[in-house]
């Protein structure tokens, strides 16, 4: 089953990145690595790789910050706290088509809860999603607002199954709160930092389905991704040998992104 619905469409797609084909001929022409050198070569995938590293690394960061933040908050004994932690989870539930539904409600200048926030305040609502500027940012915004609270969560698991005895020892030892957190809470949560790293960096590299309702890769190609531009060759270009040599190449990124991430991450988890 592995070999069929896994590494089979991996190595076919190897395989047609080495060719032409348009989808509607009855065989691919092999062309070899030409696609690779078209790719590769073309300052308009220089800038979908970089929009990627950029919307990619503000992601990561953002998710694992605001996350461990929210993880710490949620974990003080405050009234109400449990209703709070499913209420951060929530946004996490719906797909990436609802949200994005709902915030280009929330973003549109015309009618949308901008305005109403920023109308008292004599400030025009931006027309974020239309902005080759500020696309991007709402990109990012709707993609945290989504992904903290699985972030925070999993934060939270760890530091409740973390143990009490290091950290009542360091306040024995006359440690402050933020000692204590910085010396011996965060280098527990190594594993669990590890984690969301690796599947945020992963997921992000593969987000599609908000980008395609906010802002199909626009405007001009301000929000275009590996994953959009994959989409654009194969499903409105039709060059599935340009769509494919893509896909190889944010195959291989990731394989090397997430091999240097378990090596580093493994030395500080489990240093020698």
């Amino acid at each position: 089953m592995i070999a069929v619905f896994a590494y089979w469409p991996i190595a076919y797609n190897a395989y047609l990145s080495l060719t032409e084909w348009n989808m509607i001929a009855v065989r691919p022409t092999f062309v070899g690595l030409a696609d690779y050198a078209r790719t590769l070569t073309d300052p308009a995938f220089h800038q979908t790789l970089w929009t990627t590293v950029v919307f990619t690394g503000l992601i990561v960061a953002g998710s694992v910050v605001i996350g461990l933040a929210l993880a710490v908050l949620l974990n003080l004994p405050l009234a109400g706290r449990g209703f709070v932690r499913t209420l951060s989870f929530a946004p996490h539930v719906p797909s990436g088509a609802a949200v994005a539904t709902l915030w280009l409600f929330i973003f549109d200048p015309g009618y949308g809860m901008v305005r109403v926030l920023l109308d008292p305040l004599g400030i025009t609502a931006p027309n974020l999603v239309n902005d080759s500027d500020g696309a991007l940012v709402a990109l990012v915004l709707v993609y945290l607002w989504k992904n903290i609270g699985f972030a925070g969560l999993i934060y939270l698991t760890g530091m409740q199954s973390l143990p009490r005895e290091l950290d009542e020892a360091a306040l024995i030892d006359g440690a402050g709160a933020w000692t204590r957190f910085r010396r011996v809470t965060l280098p527990q949560l190594r594993p669990i930092t590890f984690f969301l790293l690796i599947t945020t960096v992963i997921g992000t590299f593969q987000a599609f389905d908000v980008i395609a309702v906010m802002t199909n890769g626009g405007p001009g190609d301000a929000t275009t991704t590996l994953s959009w531009a994959i989409y654009e060759e194969g499903f409105e270009a039709f060059d599935a040998g340009r769509a494919a040599t893509i896909s190889v190449i944010m195959f291989v990124i990731l394989l090397v992104v997430t091999a240097v991430q378990v090596r580093v991450m493994e030395r500080r988890v489990h240093p020698a």
